[in-house]
């Protein structure tokens, strides 16, 4: 059975994973190694990683394969460029050298770094000194190196992985190649595309465009402009409809490209756009305003409004009962939570890593079924094959302790019982507690292994962690970690939601009567449920729906909380402080935990103490600063 290695790389997230038999045994992105967020270079940590958990050399895999084909992407480049001729000049000068330099030279440059990497195992494994390796490499004939279409490794990624036999795809993002936007029909084996929308007509670039109005960093401040929107009125959506895009009854849409700057330019947004708006793009990182509340609401209801309508067109086109997901813009857990509310589909199934992190799957296993035409066996018990996004690195107690040691940092060391019972009286106290545990979440999202976690009930835990932990904007909204059997008693969400990529509301029962004159950032000041640190200002959650089967110890810990205190959850948010990504290592999170106000750091089954920690090692932790996202 093929051994295959997906990559993405070279625009943001890189990642790399790898699969043997149709499973994927390994998936990570490069960030996590690199401590740079949304690293985009080639992934060789990842790529390292990815081997050595599955006990395999470069020579020993069947295929490599690229997440998308760079040549088609410098055709639209070029395209682009002389279509605006000579407005496009000084952007075609900006990107043409790393073009030439490197992404037109793709397969070269993916071949050297294979041929690297397997020097790298000659002199571990083989005891090789680094000239002979290299000569015993040169001998080796490399696997095939293969390239998917963007759009269709999102597909797979989205499809394969699911549990259904037969299912509508559609993939939102920024761009590919050429496609923006997609519809698929996919049974067995196959994908089979239905509709597409091209370049510069996108919904992932004109969410960015607003986010970069806003004073929020594109790429990454789009989950910001979306946990803003429940505090702002769609004042400007009418704006947005009748200058900015046109939406079909289908969901098809046009953007009226004379607001933007992004095809040819260096900004996403032009002085056309910022004057239909009253104002220049904001600074980044200024204080929130209404204005920005307002927009924010305002561009979600157009994304949701198209994603709609979209969903329906696609029904219409399938006649499936179910829906799978994949592109960045799949991670908008409003709009999908619109969805799943709405009922157009009897089932909905996202890939937790939506963006092209998650290509590197999507590419290996359109390698799988389309290269290979391997068979396509589905679970019968509805269960996915994402291992509960949990692919990456793990460490064992003794690995933890090790660093401990060697840090010279004291320690506790508890058997299971004892820990889950320790860490949720300490959750009581409001203590702030890190949770590492298992093997790295694949994907954007914490799920319980790399976790942040705390007493949803406290009134000033939502503030104390986005201040104090997270050192992040006191708007954004956390998450509540729920066990599965008790998602419906607290929340609308009608499917699972084990990869927080649903939002549903808060029932009626638990929420508290609140001063409707309060607006903008006042209503952080008031308390709006029983349990208020997860609870939106406009009531809604982004719900991650916790089963006993994918992450006993995660599922264990929230039953003693809900056996003290009557209820079946905890917030839960990623392992990092604002800038940096989820940390993956024991030292990541030590780190994290001695930089920051937390209070408890849980390491598998050896807990560390705040106040035992020396001073010296506090100090040299705060050191360490990365870039504001």
């Amino acid at each position: 059975m093929p051994k295959i290695l997906g990559i993405s790389a070279f625009y943001h997230d890189s990642a790399a994973a790898i699969m043997d038999n149709g499973s994927v045994l390994f998936a990570a992105q490069e960030e996590r190694y690199t401590r740079k967020k949304h690293d985009p270079e080639f992934p060789l940590n990842a790529i390292r990683n990815a081997l050595m958990y599955a006990d395999a050399s470069i020579e020993q895999l069947d295929a490599v394969v690229f997440y998308d084909k760079p040549l088609l992407k410098f055709e639209r480049l070029l395209e682009t460029y002389l279509a605006h001729v000579p407005k496009g000049f000084l952007s075609f000068a900006r990107s043409m050298p790393i073009w030439l330099k490197q992404k037109l030279y793709l397969k070269s440059l993916i071949r050297r770094e294979l041929r690297n990497l397997l020097i790298e195992y000659y002199v571990a494994s083989h005891g090789l000194t680094k000239d002979d390796a290299k000569k015993k490499a040169k001998q080796v004939k490399l696997p095939p190196l293969l390239f998917t279409e963007h759009h269709q490794s999102h597909a797979a990624a989205a499809y394969y992985p699911s549990p259904f036999e037969d299912a509508a795809v559609i993939c939102l993002d920024g761009v590919g190649e050429w496609t923006s936007t997609s519809i698929w029909h996919a049974r067995s084996n196959e994908l089979k595309e239905l509709a597409t929308i091209s370049f510069p007509h996108s919904l992932g670039l004109l969410y960015s465009a607003f986010t970069f109005y806003c004073g929020f960093k594109v790429n990454s401040g789009e989950y910001k402009l979306m946990g803003l929107a429940p505090y702002g009125e769609p004042v400007y959506q009418d704006v947005i409809e009748k200058h900015i895009i046109s939406i079909a009854d289908d969901g098809s849409f046009r953007l009226h490209m004379d607001y933007f700057d992004y095809a040819v330019g260096h900004r996403m947004i032009n002085k056309k756009f910022e004057a239909l708006f009253g104002g220049k793009a904001l600074p980044f990182d200024q204080e929130v305003t209404q204005k920005q509340m307002d927009i924010a609401r305002s561009i979600q209801a157009v994304t949701e409004k198209i994603i709609v309508r979209m969903a329906k067109h696609a029904k219409s086109l399938t006649n499936c009962p179910n829906l799978c997901l994949a592109g960045g813009v799949a991670l908008n857990c409003v709009a999908n939570g619109k969805l799943s509310e709405l009922g157009i589909f009897e089932n909905i199934w996202i890939q937790p890593a939506a963006g092209d992190a998650g290509s590197a799957i999507g590419a290996a296993l359109e390698a799988y079924y389309g290269y290979f035409e391997e068979d396509r066996n589905v679970n019968n018990d509805n269960i996915d094959s994402m291992q509960g996004a949990y692919l990456g690195n793990g460490y064992t107690s003794d690995e933890c302790k090790k660093v401990c040691n060697e840090q010279g940092l004291k320690f506790h060391n508890l058997d299971e019982p004892q820990l889950y019972s320790t860490v949720v009286d300490l959750i009581l106290q409001d203590k702030v507690i890190g949770w590492f545990q298992g093997r790295m979440e694949f994907g954007p999202r914490a799920l319980g292994n790399r976790s942040i976690i705390g007493d949803p009930r406290s009134p000033e835990m939502q503030t104390k962690m986005n201040v104090a932990i997270k050192q992040r904007e006191s708007f954004r909204p956390f998450a509540p970690a729920v066990l599965e059997e008790d998602q419906s008693q607290w929340f609308t969400v009608k499917h699972n939601s084990p990869y927080m990529l649903l939002v549903g509301d808060l029932l009626d029962k638990h929420r508290l009567d609140v001063n409707n004159e309060k607006t903008g950032l006042d209503k952080l000041k008031q308390q709006r449920s029983i349990v208020p640190a997860i609870t939106h200002v406009d009531y809604s959650a982004r719900v991650q729906s916790v089963s006993k089967s994918s992450n006993p110890r995660f599922h264990a810990l929230i039953s003693e909380f809900k056996q003290k205190t009557g209820v079946g959850m905890v917030i839960n948010t990623s392992f990092n402080v604002r800038g940096e990504p989820p940390v993956c290592t024991p030292y990541d999170a030590i780190r994290c935990f001695l930089a920051t106000e937390m209070d408890v750091l849980v390491l598998e089954n050896t807990v560390l103490y705040k106040h035992e920690m020396p001073a010296e090692a506090i100090e040299k932790a705060k050191r360490v600063i990365f870039e504001k996202d």
